[in-house]
Formats: C-alpha cells, sequence, structure tokens
C-alpha cells in the first residue's frame, strides 16, 4: 500500500511554530523520520493565512528536499500556494486535493492536468459531505468525468470518500467502506485513499480505532493512506492485513520488516 506520510501540517501546533519560526531543523526531522519509516510520499501542509501560505509552502518543499528524496504530497485548496510550490519540486509531486467543488475544480484541477501529478480528490462538493453512499457517489462520478475531461488517467487519480468522526456518526466507518466498494466496482482503475485518523477524532485510545478501520478499509479496496508512518502498532496491522488478504507475495514485506525491526516486539525485547 502507498504511504503519504501526514506530519508535516501546520494544523499540528508544533508544525506550525516550526514554520512560524522557520525552525528547519524540526522540520527536517519529521521528513527523515518518516522516509526512514517507509512513507512513499511526504503530504506537506503550511496550514497558514491564504497570503502568507505560498511563502510557507515554498519553504516546506525547500527544506524538505534538502534531506529526503521522497517525493511530495502538496497539501492546500489555495491554487496560489500549489502553482508556487510546484514549481520548486525536484520529483513529480502529489496534489491534494480537488472535489466536486466549484472553486477547487476551476483554481486546482488545471494544475494536475498541466504538471501530469497524480491527484488527491475528495467526495464533496458545495453541499458539504453528503450523509449517504449513493450521494457520494454521485459526487466521485462527477469529479470523475472533470478529470477525464481535463486528461488525468484513472491510474492517477486517488479518491477519498472521506471518513466521519465515528464519534460523531457511528456508522461513519461502514458508509465510507460502502463507498469505497462502490467506487472500486465502478471504477476500477482508480486508487483509494483516505486519512486514517480521522475516523477516531475524539475517541480515547484512538490507535485501537485506527488499526480496526485499516484493516476494513483494506479489505473494501482501500490501497493509499494519509497516515503517520512513525506508528509503529498501525504500521503492523496495516503489513500483517495485507498478508492476511493475499496483498504481500509470499509474505516478503511482512517478514523483511520484522526481520529489520519495524515490527513486532522491539528486538531488545524479543
Amino acid at each position: 500500500m502507498l504511504i503519504i506520510g501526514e506530519k508535516i501540517n501546520g494544523t499540528r501546533s508544533q508544525v506550525a511554530k516550526a514554520i512560524t519560526e522557520r525552525d528547519k531543523d524540526y522540520i527536517q526531522d519529521l521528513a527523515r523520520r518518516q522516509a526512514e519509516a517507509g512513507a512513499h510520499y511526504l503530504d506537506v501542509n503550511a496550514g497558514t493565512k491564504p497570503d502568507l501560505e505560498p511563502d510557507a509552502l515554498v519553504w516546506l518543499v525547500r527544506v524538505v528536499q534538502e534531506v529526503v528524496d521522497v517525493p511530495l504530497c502538496l497539501d492546500s485548496v489555495n491554487p496560489k500556494a500549489l502553482g508556487a510550490a510546484i514549481d520548486h519540486v525536484e520529483q513529480t509531486p502529489m496534489i491534494n486535493s480537488i472535489s466536486g467543488e466549484k472553486r477547487r475544480l476551476e483554481g486546482v484541477l488545471p494544475l494536475p492536468s498541466k504538471h501530469g501529478c497524480p491527484v488527491i480528490a475528495l467526495a464533496l462538493d458545495d453541499r458539504g459531505i453528503p450523509k449517504t453512499t449513493e450521494d457520494r457517489l454521485a459526487i466521485v462520478r462527477q469529479v470523475i468525468h472533470e478529470t477525464d475531461k481535463a486528461g488525468i488517467v484513472h491510474e492517477k487519480l486517488f479518491i477519498d470518500p472521506l471518513v466521519i468522526a465515528i464519534a460523531t456518526d457511528t456508522n461513519s466507518g461502514l458508509n465510507a467502506f460502502e463507498t469505497m466498494r462502490g467506487i472500486r466496482a465502478e471504477f476500477p482503475d482508480v486508487h483509494l485513499t483516505s486519512g486514517l485518523s480521522n475516523i477516531s477524532f475524539g475517541m480515547p485510545a484512538r490507535g485501537l480505532i485506527n488499526r480496526a478501520f485499516l484493516t476494513f478499509a483494506l479489505e473494501a479496496g482501500l490501497d493509499s493512506a494519509i497516515m503517520d508512518p512513525l506508528d509503529r502498532e498501525l504500521y503492523g496491522a496495516l503489513l500483517a492485513a495485507e498478508v492476511v488478504l493475499g496483498r504481500d507475495r509470499y509474505c516478503l514485506n511482512y517478514t523483511n520488516a520484522y526481520r529489520e525491526g519495524r515490527i513486532g516486539p522491539p528486538k531488545e525485547k524479543r
């Protein structure tokens, strides 16, 4: 599964402080540790005021690329910030995100179309996040219609069905899984992604819920996720689920990770 490291996000207080103070050591440490843990992309989100965001996002791109050779996921709804940052990337980035919202389709969609980038598309429109699976699928169909017109092949499209916190909607997980299965059946070549930790917001022992959600989501067709690659137990649950679902040929990913001490009990405790 493709892992998008979530930790360089300006909505987190420590990251916001580092961005404001231009603390490159803090940001670079997060980048290194996520890359070493196996992240395939690093999400970079400045999370600041729109007029400050272009400079902040460019700064993040530069300081992260100084220390890791991992492609970036440029995370913003601000076309100016994305347009500024994309001129500084060393590898083709992923864009996070478009949706059925008119402003995103008009402002953001031209960027992945022009640069040939993979793009994350959210199952929401100007009315918000739908409550039913069918309404979400209707938005996905419309978004894919627009990305088709923009020349984005399905293999570069990552659909996020959007997960509402289970604390506010106990059917949130079920709705997400049903939406994933519907997308997979109708559009077999697109990818499915999710911000994993959204499901557990507001709940105690969030890691337990995140691991359960990940396991069921993989069975429903999830093949990428915005997640914390430094969460050892979550990473172990991911590899174990892929083994059980027959997605790990000869169980090599699982056994190699165990031998390297990346899953299972820490080496000194074995």
